[in-house]
């Protein structure tokens, strides 16, 4: 499998990533070919190579010839634009997607509707053709799977339409919640808009770089100049190993917390109210407190969007006054269900997939459960009936 590993150690922008693309190895005439058919007659594409801070990168700059001709657009406008102009069906749909993601954002942040946002910086000509443009140079690159670091966002404030406004951004913030990001002293953004839409829409993960064997390196060059730091964005471009070709790869949270005053009846509910509400899993170790306590660390596994309503359970429900939190990756085996008649009713299987051959076998021991209640007898009988009658799918 092909990757792209964007390597964000100074933040990102819409341009920083087409010009990583194209120092890459993406081909610069395509690239001029592919937007010249958003027919923006008033923008004018600029690539040049350049230094930054003693590292040699790509610039990718898409300049607006005549300013007052630069329009505010709705979202329904630039999807039209961008259907209108001929693109194969996976540049076209990463496009809308990436600039419906932005929509929701800033909807979010000034409380109204997708259709009714009308984009200010991100919906100028110079947004579109980044967007576009990254998209069509990893198209170029023919990456199966794009994967990025964890973000470095700035700090600071910053100047745009709406006034002075802290960094990131609040439709950056919107974008990256439940993606860890690294703190930094440099008072700038870093991380745009732009940049967070496009990575947040087409990386699968955020965190170290996976396994792989790196055939190209790119730099994108930022337009800022950093004092002591490359303003640039690496992209790393690999074959991964066979090991983990058909896993896949996602982020979770996990939360944990150690507790050394709650009854074993406590936790277990506290458990069972968690994964009532959509974690993930939830378990409970034994572990050493201070004053030697005998004590137990509850762990939640969730994903980004369900943090704030672990947090809250754990705090209302559990005896604990603190949690710890931090993100993982975890690989994950493609599963379907297979369903097998025995004399106690239908019983699933649970089939996990690697390299197109089925490794793992698992029983749904709830529908074992169900089936030897009804019938009065034991799990285990259920669970013999059901391996003496499978049969493996060819």
């Amino acid at each position: 499998m092909k990757i792209a590993y964007f390597d964000c150690f100074c933040g990102a922008a819409g341009d920083m990533i087409v010009g990583a693309c194209l120092d890459g190895g993406a081909e610069e005439a395509k690239l001029r070919q592919d937007l010249n058919r958003l027919g923006l007659a008033n923008v004018e594409i600029k690539i040049e190579k350049t230094s930054k801070n003693g590292i040699a990168a790509t610039g990718f700059q898409p300049i607006v010839k005549d300013k007052s001709q630069s329009k505010h657009r709705a979202l329904s406008t630039i999807i039209d634009i961008i259907n209108r102009a001929g693109f194969s069906e996976r540049v076209s749909s990463q496009a809308v997607d990436i600039f419906k993601r932005l929509a929701q954002a800033e909807a979010k942040v000034h409380n109204t509707t997708e259709d009714k946002i009308h984009f200010h910086e991100v919906g100028a000509d110079d947004a579109i053709m980044d967007i576009v443009g990254a998209c069509a140079a990893l198209e170029q690159l023919e990456v199966e799977k794009i994967c990025c670091s964890s973000l470095t966002v700035g700090s600071g404030m910053i100047t745009c339409a709406h006034g002075t406004l802290p960094v990131p951004a609040p439709a950056t913030a919107e974008l990256i919640k439940g993606i860890e990001i690294i703190p930094t002293e440099i008072r700038t953004e870093l991380l745009t808009p732009t940049g967070a839409a496009i990575l947040t829409s087409l990386a699968e993960s955020f965190g170290p770089m996976p396994p792989m064997q790196i055939t190209n390196i790119g730099y994108g060059a930022g337009q800022r100049e950093i004092p002591g730091r490359s303003n640039v964005l690496r992209l790393l471009v690999g074959q991964s190993s066979e090991s983990g070709a058909e896993a896949e790869v996602d982020q979770v949270c996990v939360l944990e917390t150690n507790i050394d005053d709650a009854s074993a009846e406590l936790i277990g509910h506290v458990s069972e109210k968690l994964l009532a509400a959509g974690a993930l899993e939830v378990f409970c170790t034994a572990v050493s407190m201070k004053k030697n306590r005998p004590g137990s660390q509850i762990t939640v596994l969730c994903s980004a969007d369900e943090i704030q309503k672990m947090e809250q359970l754990l705090f209302q429900e559990s005896t604990t006054f603190g949690i710890r939190r931090h993100f993982c990756q975890r690989s994950i085996l493609p599963r379907e269900h297979q369903t097998v008649t025995t004399v106690f009713g239908d019983i699933r299987i649970k089939l996990g997939y690697l390299n197109g051959q089925v490794t793992t076998r698992s029983v749904e021991f709830g529908d074992c459960q169900k089936a030897a209640e009804k019938h009065k007898v034991s799990v285990k009988e259920v669970i013999a009936s059901t391996w003496a009658v499978y049969q493996p799918k060819m």
